[in-house]
């Protein structure tokens, strides 16, 4: 049915709320507020690049998603008022930077590949840090390409970003299964055209805009089940 599925990374593939547990090390009592603000503000950033200026040529305002996940935690400590020291940040960048894979990502991506399926990373990350977090976890070997955003210079739900994936692939929209643990990541490639399998491992609610995904599951396993 899919000659491609493609998968977010950060979240999906990689376990970003596991940064809770270092900077709970690194800052007692506020490691599971930051790790969230973090996120948040990070993401919060990509969508301000891209929405002030929708280029298509890029916009004028990117940067790097490495440099804006730096310059997130740096907003958040000291929105939280924490003394964040060039050593800290250190450990915490140092530590993104090798984010640990889901318990199943690597048997998805195997199992896909055995089936004769082709496989891709579609992200907002730089192409140096996703190329460090895949070959940390092992990954390299089961995708066929790993396809980020800084071809474009705008960040996803830009429908530039997910157009990567058909410039990338020798397939057509309906041949694609977009694979996301962020609900505003599936919504927009669902609205892109896409087919869409949601990673819902908390049991949250999908949004309260556009259409509910193809498929809904509480682990990346799941996304098995309907290949």
């Amino acid at each position: 049915m899919y000659k491609l599925i493609a998968f977010d990374a950060y979240g999906t593939l990689f376990d970003v709320y596991s940064m809770g547990e270092l900077a709970e090390k690194l800052f007692p009592g506020h490691g599971q507020a930051l790790s969230l603000m973090w996120r948040d503000r990070q993401i919060e950033y990509t969508r301000l690049v891209t929405m002030s200026d929708p280029n298509p040529e890029g916009s004028k305002y990117y940067l790097p998603f490495w440099e804006l996940t730096i310059r997130s935690l740096r907003y958040v400590c000291k929105r939280m008022g924490l003394n964040l020291s060039g050593e800290n940040e250190k450990q915490l960048m140092d530590q993104y930077a090798k984010l640990s894979s889901f318990e199943d990502s690597l048997n998805v991506l195997r199992e896909i590949k055995n089936r004769g399926i082709s496989t891709a990373i579609l992200s907002n990350g730089s192409r140096e840090m996703l190329a460090t977090v895949v070959e940390s976890n092992g990954l390299k070997s089961y995708l066929d390409q790993v396809v980020t955003i800084e071809d474009v210079r705008l960040f996803k739900t830009a429908p530039q970003a997910y157009e990567l994936l058909l410039k990338a692939f020798p397939v057509k929209k309906d041949e694609v299964l977009f694979v996301s643990s962020n609900a505003w990541d599936a919504l927009a490639a669902k609205w892109y055209g896409y087919d869409v399998f949601w990673v819902n491992r908390l049991g949250h609610p999908f949004e309260e805009i556009g259409e509910q995904p193809n498929y809904e599951g509480n682990s990346l396993s799941k996304v098995l089940d309907v290949i």
